[in-house]
């Protein structure tokens, strides 16, 4: 089914603002029971875990979940996902409110929440190119990214107020109000499915079969893939030891990181703007690899710059910060545009499963490399990296020839025997 501008904005802004708010209880929720945690426990394995209770479902449940969402009705699916996140979070309201909570019970909530959120961030972001017209697709993306960056500045602060002044099932209460509203909007707001009827009927593996070959066959989607994950591989751990970058290296305190992650996450805010009213340069994947080389070179600065220059280090980041949401909503929209619908949730779901699969062998990686070799010395590393593989990306012709995929090569992937 193919998207029309007339009147896409009617459908589409109700309900990406009802799920705007919904992100916004989740995060809120996020940060007061990582609180919770950190207040009761003191412990760093607890929290690790807790961590990877939403990670985990990410990483290894991802492309099931896309095969799901291509296979079934998106709509049903993201309401049925904002379900079950009311649903645990409600359990968990209810166990605060009687004193009956336990840290296994906060685990099984937060997998239940990480695996409803990936079956909701796969429909969604396959429902997207269903409902938003091509020419707006970057647009809207770079909207999607301020939004992240915006609600990353203020879930904080604001989850910290509300535990000061409500107890943890307020909190909790809050974001079943606001998963409810965001299903209240689904129920009046009619999604596009993509159309089937040229497809031959098939089982679940063989759609799951079919998103896979999709991907390895497409050489430009592949080289890319190999470049984030290279890139991710570096910079998945620098978020972990910026702490330790402003103590030990700017010999700062509690207020210079405060300055470090908030001027991040303006620029995140800022990039998003930018991308959302400029809309990139004509071809997207030249805008994300242009992103891609200045993040690199942003990241170099953060990695070479003496300790008395931390104004220096904080431009540089705020500047990574500028340039993240301009890269992502810049090749999501790049995928988006030429991805065929009824492939959306499974591609999309393999490329985050397998971005994010180094995530934690970096993170085992990092710790000791900084303490033997030095902090910056990772981040030079990482940006290094990052401006290699920009520059990498440009001179792929399979990269830079992307959004000349077509549908119909999607569909002759799609008619190939299993």
């Amino acid at each position: 089914m193919k998207t029309t501008n007339e009147n896409w904005a009617v459908r589409f802004i109700p309900l990406w603002v009802g799920q705007a708010l919904s992100l916004l209880g989740s995060q809120l929720v996020q940060f007061a029971i990582i609180w919770y945690l950190t207040r009761e426990t003191s412990s760093a394995t607890i929290l690790a875990i807790a961590s990877m209770m939403g990670l985990l479902p990410q990483v290894l449940l991802s492309p099931f979940i896309g095969t799901w969402v291509d296979r079934g009705n998106r709509r049903l699916i993201l309401i049925a996902a904002d379900a079950i996140v009311a649903i645990a979070t409600l359990v968990l309201a209810l166990l605060f409110a009687r004193s009956l909570i336990q840290i296994w019970q906060i685990y099984l909530a937060l997998f239940s929440r990480a695996v409803a959120g990936g079956f909701h961030q796969s429909a969604f972001g396959a429902s997207i190119v269903l409902l938003v017209p091509k020419e707006n697709l970057t647009r809207v993306q770079g909207f999607n990214q301020a939004l992240y960056g915006g609600l990353n500045i203020i879930s904080a602060p604001l989850g910290a107020y509300l535990l000061s002044v409500i107890p943890m099932q307020g909190i909790l209460g809050i974001d079943v109000g606001t998963a409810l509203f965001a299903i209240s909007i689904l129920l009046f707001v009619r999604i596009p499915q993509p159309d089937r009827s040229a497809q031959t009927p098939s089982t679940f593996w063989q759609d799951f079969q079919a998103g896979f070959r999709y991907i390895i066959t497409w050489r430009g989607l592949v080289i890319l893939l190999c470049l984030v994950m290279v890139i991710n591989f570096f910079f998945s751990a620098t978020e972990a030891l910026t702490p330790l970058l402003i103590t030990k290296h700017f010999h700062g305190r509690v207020g210079q990181l405060g300055w470090w992650l908030s001027s991040f996450a303006v620029g995140t805010v800022v990039g998003g703007l930018i991308l959302g009213g400029w809309g990139g340069f004509k071809r997207k994947v030249v805008t994300a690899q242009s992103g891609l080389v200045l993040t690199g070179l942003s990241t170099i600065v953060v990695g070479i710059v003496p300790s008395e220059l931390f104004w220096l280090g904080l431009a540089a980041n705020t500047a990574v910060g500028l340039l993240l949401p301009i890269i992502n909503g810049s090749f999501g929209a790049t995928l988006q545009a030429t991805i065929a619908p009824e492939m959306q949730g499974r591609v999309f779901a393999f490329i985050l499963s397998a971005a994010m699969l180094v995530s934690p062998l970096a993170l085992i990686i990092a710790g000791p490399f900084a303490d033997a070799f030095g902090i910056q010395t990772w981040f030079l590393i990482a940006g290094l990296s990052c401006t290699l593989m920009g520059i990498l990306g440009f001179l792929s012709s399979d990269v830079m020839t992307m959004e000349n995929n077509s549908k119909e090569q999607a569909q002759n992937v799609l008619t190939e025997p299993s």
